[in-house]
């Protein structure tokens, strides 16, 4: 074997290596989107595949003739069943009870065949190299595809591509070294041209599956969302689904609602008003999350606001709620006013670099339901607010439901307080979510209920927010932990409150 096979084997190594670990991500991530943002999903998916190639290893042993033969076919299935796994976990998501029993069972059966390959092509190449530089160079580039797998999944595939065009790409980049290596290895192997056939084929049918990715994308998600989507796009951070029925859009991430048309001003008037209604005088507002622009809408809404930072994470969201004709009628242009600056970073670490000072603050953050999230509601996370909130200020955060996770909210009341603030809770009625509650969070005791609010208000009033502070028995404090960053007790809390109702 000469030593341009050699190098060829040894890029097939890298693809392997590289496209294994893609087909690990797109699992995890499709289960997160469909199953909910976990990090049991991630988890889970990544255990069961680890796994699943340590079985593809030890079978490999049984493999003892045609060894090239065996690695073609094996690179030609892998890129079958990993090239249309998200296709087919799309489809029978709304279909099937048994979801996660096939989800599953094609990350087995992909994590197997892919550790399959990497011993057939260590036996390959044995008569060339030494054990250890073996070794050495198989691993050298097992890793380095890993790398590049790790570094390509997030910031190009996809956001540009998506998961259904990726695992098809991906699919093709197996069967095309599959094809490769059948070409250059053609005197060494039994019935080639069948094998060559094969391989050509299976490129066929992923080059259509590739084509056709949005036809597909979007009637497996027309399967999953009640209502016409009318906008969808995977950004870095997370997959935007934005549906509409008559009047009524409803904006989902990663699968989960953050708000209707229909009663979003629900959500947003209790947000902003019971703590911005009491601060007359408020100048310069931070709003940290929101990037629909929702809140910003309500805050200004009060003259007396000269300045209003926001601070979100995702410019693929802030981008579509400054440009999208219906949404910018919903927020009222807000995030396009001459007095809002959008800062698309991650909070955390902008708070520990900015020291501005801010009258009023709004924290309205997704769900606590992973760790990247989790921090955001940290005792870490709101010392660093707490630097932030002018002398006699008010701050105000989304603290999920206290009817269905009471452990959750009152976590997030317990965690303020251990820094130091002055907490007043309080929750609403939002018919598309339940009851949903929130908590300021002040230096001082000081907390004048407002009287009197804004003309204009559609829900809020003195009399709904007496009721607001009101909590009765079945949404009573309970004793919690602070959620810190070394235990993040609230992603347990919340994983095991809502999936009781989910």
């Amino acid at each position: 074997m000469n030593k341009k096979l050699h190098a060829l084997l040894l890029i097939s190594v890298f693809v392997v290596a590289t496209c294994g670990l893609i087909y690990e991500l797109i699992a995890g991530t499709l289960a997160s989107y469909l199953l909910g943002d976990s990090v049991t999903q991630f988890s889970t998916i990544i255990g069961a595949y680890l796994f699943s190639m340590g079985i593809g290893s030890w079978i490999s042993k049984y493999f003892e003739k045609n060894i090239i033969s065996w690695f073609i076919q094996l690179e030609i299935l892998v890129g079958l069943v990993g090239g249309t796994s998200s296709t087919i976990l799309f489809l029978v998501f709304e279909s099937v009870a048994s979801f996660r029993i096939i989800l599953y069972s094609l990350v087995g059966i992909t994590g197997v065949l892919v550790g399959l390959e990497i011993p057939l092509l260590m036996r390959i190449l044995r008569d060339r190299y030494e054990f250890k530089d073996l070794v050495s160079k198989i691993f050298t580039f097992d890793y380095i595809g890993a790398l590049l797998a790790s570094i390509v999944f997030p910031l190009l595939l996809i956001p540009y591509l998506g998961l259904v065009k990726t695992s098809y790409m991906v699919g093709i980049l197996n069967v095309g070294v599959a094809l490769i290596v059948c070409i250059s290895f053609k005197k060494e192997i039994k019935a080639a041209v069948y094998l060559q056939t094969s391989a050509i084929l299976s490129m066929m049918a992923l080059l259509v599956g590739f084509v056709y990715a949005g036809v597909i994308t979007n009637f497996s998600e027309s399967l999953t969302y009640a209502d016409t989507i009318i906008y969808s796009k995977s950004t870095p951070y997370q997959r935007i689904i934005l549906t509409k029925k008559g009047k009524v859009l409803r904006l989902f991430l990663n699968g989960n609602l953050q708000f209707s048309s229909d009663d979003e001003y629900r959500y947003h008037e209790a947000l902003v008003h019971p703590g911005l209604q009491a601060l007359p005088n408020a100048h310069n507002v931070l709003v940290m999350g929101g990037g629909d622009g929702l809140a910003v809408r309500e805050i200004l809404k009060y003259p007396n606001i000269q300045s209003v930072t926001l601070v979100d994470l995702d410019k693929g969201m802030t981008g579509l709620f400054k440009s999208n004709r219906m949404l910018l009628n919903l927020n009222k242009s807000s995030l396009l006013s001459p007095k809002v600056k959008v800062i698309n970073a991650d909070a955390f670490s902008w708070l520990r670099q900015d020291k501005k000072k801010f009258d009023f603050m709004v924290i309205d953050f997704p769900d606590p339901s992973n760790y990247s999230v989790g921090k955001l509601y940290t005792n870490s996370f709101y010392k660093l607010a707490k630097t932030a909130l002018a002398s006699g200020g008010i701050m105000v955060i989304q603290a999920t439901s206290p009817y269905v996770a009471p452990k959750s909210f009152w976590t997030v009341d317990t965690t303020l307080r251990s820094v130091g603030f002055h907490t007043i809770p309080y929750h609403n009625n939002v018919p598309s979510f339940g009851e949903w509650g929130y908590i300021m969070a002040t230096e001082s005791l000081v907390y004048k209920k407002p009287t009197t609010f804004l003309p204009g208000m559609r829900f809020i009033t003195k009399e709904s927010l007496d009721l607001m502070f009101y909590f009765p028995k079945d949404m009573a404090k309970v004793k919690t932990e602070v959620n810190k960053l070394n235990n993040q007790v609230l992603v347990k809390y919340f994983e095991d409150e809502w999936s009781s109702v989910l």
